[in-house]
């Protein structure tokens, strides 16, 4: 990679400065960033929005991905975009307007951050951030040079759970004491593999970025990187993260606990995986309390129906209680779990919130963004506390202003990670 640090910091700052307006008719000139099975569908889902955007380029560090998505983006009727193997090559590129990053969770704040420096707006996958520090550098680089960034939390651009987060704060249940996140998604024993050569097309340093340099692995490369603990979070931080969101969006918060636990293993399997694939966490607040389970083994759902709810959400109020998931939410109310609302759900996808963003990178309204930042980071932080109770096996307790854990010198140290060098997430953006 010819670009340096200086010379990169250099273009970002002034295209920053001069970032144009748009109107409202002109379309995004869009990059697509990490184009694996997620990113995947981010081309399909900007490719049905013609009208506001234009993929222009696709960025990933693996040469036959780059190559796939490109001719995808041409079968969907656009143009051939640019290939980067570099995002700092996109971040540099004064035509792009906007990125989707759809990368590992290790990558997302670091590439929001120069994108942000660099003058582009952004929409990243969920979880927002690899850790609780790049969360909040997350927020004052979208703030400081005043960015569009948008969080992958798709369900809060769904009219179904923005009618039942409204229902919640009306009343629908009566007083809520308590939410509870189910991610109950089956998932198979990835097994064990040797370290071998980095195939060739993959740039393996680019793709490890801030996590420390290790061989080359199968099980460490294509989706089986969320269970490890240098570039992953577990199906907490996975698949958790949306019904975290939507435990948050129903309980009317966007604030942190004051403690947190969170115990569980790695059970049945015997196989490469370092999270857990079953674990149960805890988060007391003031007047309720949210609780959050994940079962990758096979199991039963919960809730109302015979077979239950598997991934989604259940809240529980003085005067009843709410079951809500993709398909849609039911409200039963009273002491004999009456049936008073049954509302199906018309599933949109994506396209809803990809909308939504395109739509403020014009408006330059970032109040308009349904998961604007300074709200999406708040579900990721909630998983890393839990991952970190999880792995000291203790009980923490949270000061909510300052986002630090209350005398526990090593949990504080975990909010954070050891960067390797020239990934670093800056102090100060």
């Amino acid at each position: 990679m010819q670009t340096t640090r200086r010379t990169f910091l250099a273009t970002s700052a002034a295209l920053a400065a001069s970032s144009r307006m748009r109107g409202a008719n002109d379309r995004v000139s869009l990059v697509i960033i990490g184009v694996g099975g997620r990113g995947i569908g981010h081309v399909r889902g900007y490719a049905g929005l013609k009208s506001s955007c234009d993929i222009t380029g696709i960025c990933d560090v693996n040469q036959a991905a780059r190559e796939r998505a490109s001719a995808l983006v041409q079968s969907l009727g656009g143009t051939k975009p640019k290939e980067y193997a570099d995002m700092r090559e996109v971040f540099a590129d004064k035509a792009v307007d906007a990125v989707s990053m759809a990368t590992p969770n290790h990558w997302h704040a670091l590439g929001t951050v120069w994108a942000c420096q660099a003058g582009k707006d952004v929409y990243v996958e969920k979880p927002a951030s690899y850790n609780i520090f790049e969360a909040e550098r997350m927020v004052d680089a979208a703030r400081k040079y005043k960015r569009m960034v948008q969080i992958g939390t798709q369900s809060r651009s769904l009219p179904h759970m923005e009618k039942a987060a409204r229902l919640m704060k009306e009343g629908v249940i009566g007083e809520v004491y308590m939410a509870k996140g189910l991610c109950y998604k089956r998932r198979v024993s990835i097994g064990r593999k040797p370290d071998m050569p980095t195939p060739p097309g993959v740039d393996w340093d680019m793709f490890l970025g801030p996590a420390p340099m290790r061989p080359f692995n199968e099980n460490r490369f294509k989706y089986n990187w969320h269970w490890f603990w240098d570039t992953g979070n577990g199906d907490l931080g996975n698949q958790g993260v949306h019904q975290m969101d939507i435990a948050l969006w129903g309980l009317g918060t966007n604030q942190l606990p004051t403690s947190v636990v969170s115990t569980g293993g790695k059970y049945v399997y015997d196989d490469d995986q370092e999270t857990p694939n079953t674990q149960i966490a805890t988060f007391d607040y003031a007047r309720f309390q949210l609780v959050f389970e994940v079962r990758g083994l096979i199991t039963g759902g919960e809730g109302s129906s015979e077979m239950g709810v598997k991934v989604g959400n259940l809240f529980y109020g003085s005067e009843g209680y709410m079951v809500l998931d993709g398909a849609g939410f039911k409200v039963y109310k009273g002491e004999k779990a009456e049936l008073a609302i049954d509302e199906k759900a018309v599933r949109e996808e994506d396209s809803p919130h990809f909308k939504n963003f395109l739509d403020a990178v014009k408006s330059r309204h970032h109040g308009s963004l349904r998961a604007d930042v300074a709200i999406g980071v708040t579900s990721a932080k909630l998983c890393h506390m839990a991952n970190i109770s999880y792995r000291l096996k203790r009980r923490l307790a949270m000061d909510p202003s300052s986002g630090m854990f209350v005398g526990d010198a090593e949990a504080n140290a975990m909010r954070t990670r050891n960067y390797r060098a020239p990934y670093i997430v800056p102090e100060k953006v």
